[in-house]
């Protein structure tokens, strides 16, 4: 046994020896894009902050003022530990062939949130799935299971898309299926996010223009009628356009939150000092978290977060361009469609928290309370910088060998 042990032990050390030499492991060389991680974690941290300062009478009524934000710090702890993981053990090579997998695990976790008994219902909305004491919004993996197919059909089926309206036309439809299925919890915002994300990928794998603006005129077509074919939507859009018309009722969650960045102003009132995130606007630590911010750090706090945001979608961009340039395909394709799904999530919220798009459920990315939004996105930027780290070896170093778990298997461990 003790034998058998040793010998264990030295074949794990060879292993790990060479996953070092090959610039995979852990402890080996690994190349950060530096603005990208500055961008992410400088929403990340400030994201904790707020929400420590959002939920505080909120959490009071719990038991403790900071309920949410210690949850919120559990879950920022998951979230890095799995990034880390992916960062350094990741194989995009692996991931690219798994094509049909990802585009079954994102139908199969949108269809199981409808499944009763496995989908729980929260204000008036099917969106979580029940694991025990854990509670998964299923459209956050599943919109990262489906950038990840996209990004997969687009590198094996480049020329068709490029030249054949049916190459462009076969990824939209799959797509529209798991939109069928969001709209079905319902989930607009989710809806309008993947959508624009898959066109965004296929135009930058070079779909036809034409084609887009025919997909995207028939978008809005489906969007007026969807908004039309449902009340709570017809209400959303009337206090939207004026919610001032009505302020406690249609309005009031749009006035409050206007209210609060009016407050806000040049300087804010301080950190910690907003009056609005005490029980008048709903979802303060959550939906409209960017309220509160304005409120409390004003105009300079605005400025920050955007800036963030923007150096996050210019690093994502670049280090998209610069796989592709490698030859890099897939690793471009996924960079270009977590980029925009970040972006695009981000604008579409503070967007609503301004009165300039009507309501929509979309977490702040980075920022917003919630495990499943968070873990995601931390997920998400570790694919990301482990592109640029692929992207960024020395000709002929990118990875090519299998997990280390493979290699065992392979030695007869």
């Amino acid at each position: 046994m003790i034998e058998q042990a040793r010998n264990l032990g030295q074949k794990l050390g060879e292993a790990v020896d060479a996953v070092k030499s090959r610039g995979v492991g852990p402890e080996s060389e690994l190349r950060l894009d530096g603005v990208l991680l500055f961008a992410a974690l400088g929403l990340l941290s400030l994201g904790l902050v707020m929400v420590s300062s959002a939920s505080i009478a909120l959490g009071d009524k719990l038991g403790s003022p900071f309920h949410y934000a210690m949850r919120q710090g559990i879950f920022a702890l998951a979230g890095l530990g799995l990034a880390a993981v992916v960062l350094w053990r990741a194989d995009l090579q692996w991931i690219e062939k798994q094509r049909y997998l990802w585009l079954l695990l994102g139908l199969a976790v949108l269809f199981m949130v409808l499944v009763p008994g496995v989908g729980h219902v929260v204000n008036g909305a099917r969106r979580w799935v029940g694991f025990g004491p854990i509670n998964v919004q299923a459209s956050e993996p599943a919109r990262l299971f489906l950038i990840l197919y996209l990004a997969s059909y687009l590198v094996a089926k480049r020329d068709v898309v490029m030249h054949s309206f049916k190459g462009f036309v076969m990824p939209m439809l799959a797509l529209g299926f798991a939109s069928l299925l969001l709209l079905a919890e319902p989930d607009l915002g989710a809806t309008v996010v993947l959508m624009a994300t898959g066109m965004t990928m296929l135009f930058l794998a070079g779909g036809r223009l034409r084609w887009m603006v025919l997909f995207i005129l028939l978008g809005v077509a489906a969007l007026y009628f969807l908004i039309i074919l449902e009340p709570y939507r017809v209400r959303r859009l009337i206090g939207f356009s004026d919610p001032w018309a009505d302020p406690l009722n249609t309005g009031f969650q749009l006035s409050m939150a206007l209210i609060a960045i009016g407050r806000g102003g040049w300087d804010g009132v301080g950190l910690g000092e907003s009056v609005q995130k005490l029980f008048y606007l709903p979802e303060a630590h959550t939906d409209f978290l960017f309220s509160v911010l304005s409120e409390e750090l004003g105009l300079p706090g605005i400025v920050g977060l955007i800036v963030l945001y923007g150096l996050f979608l210019w690093r994502g961009f670049t280090i998209a361009r610069l796989a592709e340039q490698r030859g890099m395909l897939f690793g471009a394709y996924l960079t270009y469609g977590i980029s925009t799904w970040i972006g695009l999530q981000a604008f579409i919220n503070m967007g609503v928290n301004m009165g300039l798009l009507p309501t929509k459920g979309l977490t702040l990315p980075f920022m917003s309370y919630g495990g499943s939004s968070l873990i995601m996105m931390c997920v998400a930027t570790a694919l990301m910088l482990r592109v640029y780290h692929e992207a960024t070896a020395p000709e002929g170093n990118v990875q090519k060998m299998p997990a280390p778990t493979a290699r065992l298997a392979e030695e007869g461990v």
